[in-house]
């Protein structure tokens, strides 16, 4: 338990600390831009919520090489491989002038010290034909940091409303924590549950409030963090499956993909530029907005906050089986498609106004079905 609540501790009093001190460091802050086809939020909020988590950690690490626990090595190498994607997002959230070409080459820096100091490769995958380049020392890196440089993105592109991306990477590490122990490495599930802790930390300033938010220096860190445990225990322990440390992260990695697929495909637009039209935001605005009420803060913030239990299910959807089969190979690839087919079902219903009626308000399907979304 020290290893959930030291973190939980340290991150939630720094957290609050930047909350209350925004007045001094607002004007760098604060996201200012309320507009834009991701922008939910009715006033300015400090985005630095990234501070308190790898605070958390941090202070953890200090207390267990204090304490002189084995585990402390292990917490500290996954600090400092994690801070140029760390940094490169604290930067962009300061700044707003680091591109994502730049924060994800800063990630995949942060994979290859990944690689370096944990020995944290992906040299084996159960894929025919990428078991083969995995199986060399430079295919293993490469495709290494490729994974965790796209987790990382994944996790701060569902970065959306508040308590979304905390929540379910919060998830994703418990999961992770339950089958390391399952295994025996009790040093994995410490820091699995050290991870959670701290998330949890910054949870509960920005969830239902919305009072900070995690900004690119939190979510890339936070996607850092779960794909090098997750590889870690997949490289480990070849008992478990490699599929399921991707089933675990499927969510935010299949949003991702289908992203990518839309918006190259089917909009002809770069997959890079920003648009209002992944799942979260269709649930926001064809659901939560014509069934909350009108646009002024405090029901803006009602209706970002009641978006976020929404995809919290469609996480728990995916890690449910990961949890049931995860020394199963062919189950779980099974359960991957099956979890694709399924989400992309539900996002065609929702785009044509077809949102299924356990997902609507008793009142508002009316509402819901006759208008349209600005």
């Amino acid at each position: 338990m020290l290893y959930l609540l030291i973190p939980f501790a340290l991150a939630a009093a720094v957290t609050l600390y930047v909350v209350h001190s925004s007045t001094m460091h607002g004007h760098l802050s604060a996201d200012h831009d309320l507009s834009g086809p991701q922008k939910f939020h009715a006033r300015p909020v400090p985005r630095i919520g990234g501070v308190g988590i790898f605070l958390g950690l941090a202070g953890m690490v200090a207390l267990a090489w204090f304490l002189k626990h084995p585990q402390a090595k292990t917490g500290l190498l996954l600090l400092l491989a994690g801070l140029p994607a760390f940094g490169a997002g604290l930067i962009e959230d300061f700044t707003k002038k680091v591109s994502p070409r730049e924060r994800l080459i800063a990630t995949a820096i942060s994979a290859a010290l990944g690689c370096w100091l944990l020995q944290a490769t992906i040299n084996r995958t159960d894929i025919p034909g990428l078991d083969f380049i995995v199986g060399t020392t430079v295919g293993a890196v490469l495709i290494t940091v490729f994974v965790v440089a796209g987790v990382a993105n994944s996790v701060n592109i569902i970065d959306g409303f508040n308590g979304l991306s905390s929540m379910c990477v919060s998830l994703m590490l418990l999961s992770l924590a339950y089958v390391a122990y399952q295994v025996g490495d009790t040093e994995l599930a410490l820091w699995a549950l050290a991870g959670v802790g701290a998330i949890l930390g910054f949870f509960v300033w920005n969830y239902p409030a919305g009072l900070i938010f995690l900004g690119d220096g939190g979510a890339y860190f936070m996607g850092f963090y779960l794909a090098e445990i997750a590889i870690l225990l997949i490289h480990r322990h070849p008992q478990v499956s490699p599929l399921f440390a991707l089933m675990v992260c499927i969510y935010p990695v299949f949003e991702t993909v289908f992203s990518i697929y839309r918006r190259r495909f089917l909009r002809n637009t770069s997959p890079g530029d920003p648009d209002g039209i992944h799942l979260h935001s269709l649930i926001y605005r064809r659901l939560m907005r014509w069934a909350i009420g009108a646009r002024d803060a405090r029901l803006m913030t009602r209706r970002n906050s009641m978006t976020a239990p929404y995809l919290w299910t469609l996480c728990l959807s995916s890690l449910a089986p990961a949890l049931l089969f995860w020394d199963s190979t062919p189950a779980i690839a099974a359960c991957m498609v099956l979890f694709g087919v399924a989400y992309v079902a539900l996002y065609w219903r929702i785009v044509r106004f077809r949102t299924p009626k356990w997902m609507v308000f008793r009142g508002d399907q009316r509402k819901l079905t006759d208008r349209s979304m600005p």
